[in-house]
């Protein structure tokens, strides 16, 4: 197989830091899901005669019940030591240790958000709207949950995040971001040896089993930087670093690194250049994503179809299914998120979808069977 078959994706997924506080381009997203999601609601309601004030209560019970509810999910469901270990942690986006930095929460489950919106919402159709009822709400939330969910997923794409497993084919990409950036290091501490990091595709070899592929990473060293000293940091920080992002890149640990060193005499400065193997992974969160924008654009034309009059958990029943049968389906493509997942016939994030599965077709056969129950 030639070697152009796969895509190196080096993005940062920083958009910028003002002191101990990063904008990340995950946290962007969120926000512009919800943003998004809020005019659409508004168009519905606009249509339905509905007052939109509702849609900004609508919006606050959204906010809270996602990011709740998907922090929590992540602590039952995956890590429940934390808990236990780093409490504080469960909610603070902070570390303290070795310095105050801003992390954003570590750890967001999709399952424990559904289940957040849906007590939220069930306490909005009880305290906020008693003309509308729980199903009726349900059913114009979930289009807007489509749209957001995409957007949080081309967040985990630029995270790096929610890997899928290694594939030779053409929709394989390299995630090399964690790579660069960890080579490159704090480029505030004045002792860092590097300026910059490109990573290429080296076309001079074919691709390998489980996708390995061959890529070349070029290290640019800050003038003056000696090419002992640089080569002194590609044997031994790199390979290290190389070695143990396995996740990202095939290197062994059992032979030396290949690469080589380049002085410049105009610059006074040293490229490296390194050759390695990355892993073409399945682009998980694009294939959700994508799923995703087209899920949120079948539900609007089913809502457009009959509006006010559309028979109550039609779109929930439908979103239930579809969703969390994608989601399911795409977990055989997925990399296990914790070790104990290992030991599993399913993953969890399969077995969390079954459930809701089922209930979106009871609630979807209940639409069918009873439209007299609609008010």
């Amino acid at each position: 197989m030639h070697s152009l078959n796969y895509i190196i994706w080096n993005g940062s997924p920083e958009l910028f830091s003002i002191g101990p506080v990063t904008l990340r381009w995950y946290g962007l997203l969120f926000a512009l899901g919800f943003l998004i999601s809020q005019q659409v609601l508004y168009y519905i309601f606009r249509k339905e005669g509905k007052p939109e004030r509702d849609v900004d209560t609508l919006t606050i019970y959204m906010v809270v019940a996602t990011i709740l509810g998907a922090r929590l999910g992540h602590i039952f469901f995956y890590q429940p030591e934390i808990i236990w270990q780093d409490p504080l942690s469960i909610f603070l986006p902070f570390e303290f240790k070795p310095e105050f930095h801003f992390t954003g929460l570590q750890g967001l489950a999709s399952h424990g958000a559904a289940i957040g919106i849906l007590f939220s919402l069930w306490l909005y159709s009880r305290k906020k709207n008693p003309g509308q009822n729980y199903l009726q709400t349900l059913d114009r939330i979930v289009i807007v949950v489509a749209i957001t969910g995409a957007l949080i997923r081309f967040g985990n794409y630029f995270n790096s995040e929610i890997l899928g497993k290694p594939t030779n084919g053409p929709t394989g990409i390299v995630f090399i971001s964690r790579v660069t950036e960890t080579i490159l290091g704090d480029q505030k501490n004045p002792q860092n040896p590097v300026q910059s990091v490109v990573v290429e595709k080296n076309k001079d070899l074919p691709n390998g089993a489980n996708g390995r592929v061959p890529i070349k990473i070029f290290i640019f060293f800050k003038p003056g930087v000696a090419e002992p000293q640089a080569q002194a940091f590609v044997r031994s920080d790199v390979k290290n670093i190389l070695f143990y992002l396995t996740e990202f890149v095939d290197e062994p640990g059992s032979i030396p690194l290949q690469s080589e060193t380049i002085l410049d005499d105009k610059t006074n400065q040293v490229m490296a250049r390194v050759n390695t193997f990355g892993i073409a992974r399945h682009p998980a969160q694009l294939y959700e994503a994508i799923s995703c924008i087209i899920l949120f654009l079948f539900l609007l034309s089913v809502w457009w179809r009959y509006k006010k009059d559309l028979p109550e958990g039609r779109i929930f029943g439908y979103f239930m299914i579809i969703l969390w049968s994608m989601r399911f389906a795409y977990e055989f493509l997925k990399e296990n998120q914790v070790s104990f997942e290992d030991q599993l016939p399913l993953n969890m994030g399969q077995i969390l979808s079954i459930p809701l599965v089922i209930v979106g077709i009871f609630i979807l056969v209940r639409s069918y069977r009873l439209p007299q129950a609609n008010s």
